[in-house]
C-alpha cells in the first residue's frame, strides 16, 4: 500500500508542477520502487521494464504511421479532399461546416492524427468559411470537435498503443471497430453543425458541375486508395498493421513526392527529423508508462482499484457510467497516450469482470480521451484549433458546446450498444 501511496502523490505534485509527463510518471515509478529496493536495484528494475515495455513488434508501426502522417500533412492532400468533401455534402444546410467535418475524417483517418487533421484542414477551411460569412469562433467549434473522429476511424496510433496496454488485444480488430463509431460521430457533428447554420443563415457551398465533380474525384481518388489499400490488406490477410503501416509509408512517399510533388527532395531530411522527434516523444511515454504499469501491479493497484468499483455497484449501467466520468475527467488534464498507457490495466480488469470485450472498451475509452483532446487545460487539439483559426480559448468554448453535447451522446450510445462496435469486427471474422 505504501507503494501506491508514493507513486500516486509523487505522480500529481509532479503533474502539478509542470514536469513533462514522461518524467513525471518514470520518477514517480521510481520513488515506488525505492520503497521495497534499494535506489540502484530499482532504477535497474526501472530501465528493465520501460525496455521490456517497448521491445514490441506492433509498435513497429507507430514510427511508420507517424511518418506517413507527416508526408500527407505536407503533400497536399488536405486540399483534394476538402474539394471533395465539398463536391458530396456542400450542399447540404451549413455547406462548408459539413465540409470540414468529412473532411477532418477523411484526412484524419488517412493520417491517423487529430492535431494535423486540425491544423491542415482548419488551415484551409477557415479563411473560407469567413469569405463566406461564417463566425471566426463556430469555424474553430466545428475544425475542433470533428478533428477527433480520425482516431476512431483507422489507421490510427492510439488504437495500437491500446493493443499494447492490453496485453494484445488484436490491432486489426480494433481498427475496423473504430469504423461505425468514428462514421457516427462525424455524422452528428455534420447534423448540429448544420442545424446551427441554417439557423443563422450561412450560405451553402456553390454547386458544382458533373465535369467538374468527376475531375475532383480522380484528383483525390489516390489519396482514398491509401486507406483501401491498408485496411484491405489487414482484412484480406495480406499484411499485418505493422506491415501496413510501411507500405502506407511508402505509397504516401510515391503520392506526395512523385505524384503530387508538392513535398520537395529537399524537405525530405527535415521532415524524416520531425518524425524521428514525434517518434521519440511517443517511445519515451510507452516505456515511461509500462515502467508505471508494472509498479502499479506489483503494489495490486488495479486489483485494489476493481474491489473498490465493484463494492460501490454492482450494476454495470452505473458502473460503465462511473468509468466514462472517470475518463473524461483524466482526458481534460492527461494527453491520450499516457492516459491509455496508465488506465487501461486499471480499468480493463474491472469490466471485463461484467462480461464487455477488451475490443469494445478500447473504442470506448479512445472516443472518451477524444473529448478531452476538445477540452481544457490540455487539450491539444483545442489549442491547435484556435490557433489555426486565430481566436482563443474564452471565445472559443461556447461555440464548442453543442459540439461537446453531441459528442457525449455518442458516446454514450457507443457504450451501452456494444454492437455498434463488434458488429464490424465480427463479420470480418475477427
Amino acid at each position: 500500500m505504501s507503494e501506491a501511496l508514493v507513486l500516486v502523490i509523487v505522480f500529481g505534485v509532479l503533474l502539478f508542477m509542470g514536469v513533462p509527463i514522461a518524467f513525471a510518471i518514470g520518477a514517480s515509478a521510481l520513488c515506488a520502487l525505492v520503497v521495497s529496493l534499494d535506489p540502484v536495484a530499482a532504477s535497474t528494475v526501472l530501465a528493465q521494464r520501460m525496455a521490456t515495455g517497448i521491445d514490441s513488434f506492433a509498435l513497429l508501426a507507430i514510427p511508420f504511421f507517424i511518418l506517413a502522417g507527416s508526408l500527407m500533412n505536407r503533400g497536399g492532400i488536405a486540399t483534394r479532399l476538402i474539394a471533395l468533401a465539398k463536391v458530396v455534402v456542400g450542399r447540404l444546410p451549413g455547406g462548408l461546416a459539413c465540409v470540414n467535418v468529412l473532411a477532418n475524417m477523411l484526412f484524419g483517418s488517412i493520417s491517423g492524427s487529430a492535431v494535423a487533421a486540425a491544423a491542415a484542414n482548419g488551415g484551409v477551411m477557415t479563411p473560407l468559411m469567413l469569405k463566406e460569412g461564417y463566425d471566426r469562433d463556430y469555424a474553430a467549434a466545428v475544425n475542433i470537435s470533428s478533428a477527433t473522429t480520425g482516431l476512431l476511424i483507422p489507421p490510427s496510433n492510439i488504437m495500437i498503443v491500446y493493443s499494447l496496454a492490453s496485453g494484445g488485444v488484436s490491432i486489426a480488430a480494433l481498427f475496423i471497430a473504430g469504423y461505425i463509431p468514428g462514421i457516427l460521430l462525424g455524422l452528428a457533428l455534420m447534423l448540429v453543425g448544420g442545424f446551427i447554420a441554417k439557423r443563422r443563415g450561412y450560405p451553402t457551398a456553390d454547386p458544382v458541375s458533373w465535369g467538374e465533380a468527376g475531375r475532383i474525384l480522380m484528383a483525390a481518388m489516390p489519396s482514398l486508395l491509401l486507406v483501401a489499400l491498408v485496411m484491405g490488406g489487414i482484412i484480406a490477410g495480406w499484411f499485418t498493421p505493422t506491415e501496413a503501416s510501411a507500405i502506407a509509408v511508402v505509397y504516401t512517399f510515391v503520392l506526395s513526392v512523385l505524384i503530387y510533388r508538392e513535398v520537395k527532395w529537399r524537405d525530405l531530411l527535415k521532415l524524416l527529423a520531425d518524425s524521428a522527434e514525434t517518434t521519440a516523444i511517443v517511445l519515451v511515454l510507452v516505456g515511461a508508462s509500462m515502467g508505471m504499469s508494472w509498479v502499479m501491479a506489483s503494489a495490486n493497484i488495479p486489483q485494489t482499484v476493481t474491489a473498490t468499483l465493484l463494492a460501490l455497484t454492482a450494476n454495470k449501467i452505473l458502473l460503465l457510467l462511473l468509468i466514462a466520468l472517470i475518463l473524461l475527467v483524466v482526458g481534460t488534464f492527461m494527453d491520450m497516450t499516457p492516459a491509455v498507457l496508465i488506465f487501461t490495466p486499471i480499468l480493463l480488469p474491472v469490466v471485463t469482470k461484467f462480461g464487455m470485450d477488451p475490443v469494445h472498451f478500447g473504442v470506448v475509452m479512445v472516443f472518451n480521451l477524444c473529448i478531452g483532446l476538445c477540452t481544457p487545460p490540455v487539450g491539444s487539439v483545442l489549442f491547435v484549433g484556435c490557433g489555426v483559426a486565430k481566436t482563443s480559448l474564452s471565445r472559443v468554448w461556447r461555440p464548442l458546446l453543442p459540439f461537446y453535447a453531441v459528442m457525449i451522446i455518442v458516446l454514450l450510445l457507443v457504450t451501452f450498444l456494444p454492437s455498434l462496435s463488434l458488429w464490424l469486427p465480427s463479420l470480418f471474422g475477427f
